[in-house]
């Protein structure tokens, strides 16, 4: 997903809590030069409608600072949040190039019904909804499918089982469990899976 927003540059002399009763979310921008980081504003109302579609560390956004000679595409670093308000009080993003390698956070989506909860009564149990995945920028994506339809009771995924796209790799464990079928439960503790055995012939 790519997204676009508009920022100016802050006056070095705006405080912050000044900028916000004007409507304006202080923002800070890295990478664009080195080491160096540059102070903006952005409209509040702009920075919500992004947030709506933006994720940290996964969505593409193109920045536009029409009063900067740069001007170019960023990460979104960093949402700070009040407390108790859950109003957003300030935005980080990071500079990046198309073909430079970055480390995203990109969550999964689980695809099918598993065999061992539509046939015979399992619960799907799922250990984690998102993973670190190393790529180029222009390769995020948005989300990465987990097909658990085959799975059956006892059946287990993990980071190793996960079909990426192209060019990209999982940072981190690969045997961590992203997945298992658990045995159900009747309400009185019975299991769900019952094992059919033949009459023994009765001896003459």
């Amino acid at each position: 997903m790519q997204l676009m927003i508009e920022c100016k540059a802050r006056d070095a002399k705006a405080k912050p809590n000044a900028l916000r009763r004007e409507g304006l979310l202080p923002v800070v921008l890295y990478g664009h030069q080195g080491t160096e980081s540059v102070s903006l504003t952005v409209k509040q109302k702009d920075a919500d409608r992004l947030l709506r579609k933006a994720a940290v560390n996964n969505t593409m956004i193109d920045l536009q600072i029409p009063d900067m000679p740069w001007n170019g595409k960023a990460l979104l670093r960093e949402v700070q949040a009040h407390p108790w308000k859950n109003t957003v009080y300030h935005l980080s993003f990071f500079a990046v190039k198309a073909q430079d390698e970055v480390e995203v956070g990109v969550v999964l989506n689980f695809v099918g019904e598993p065999t061992g909860v539509k046939n015979d009564g399992g619960v799907l149990n799922t250990e984690i909804n998102e993973v670190t995945v190393k790529c180029k920028v222009i390769d995020i994506p948005e989300t990465i499918d987990v097909d658990v339809s085959a799975m059956g009771i006892g059946d287990s995924l993990t980071v190793a089982d996960l079909v990426l796209p192209e060019g990209a790799v999982v940072a981190g464990d690969q045997t961590q469990t992203i997945a298992t079928v658990l045995q159900g439960r009747t309400p009185d503790g019975e299991s769900t899976v019952t094992t059919a055995t033949a009459a023994a012939p009765a001896a003459e």
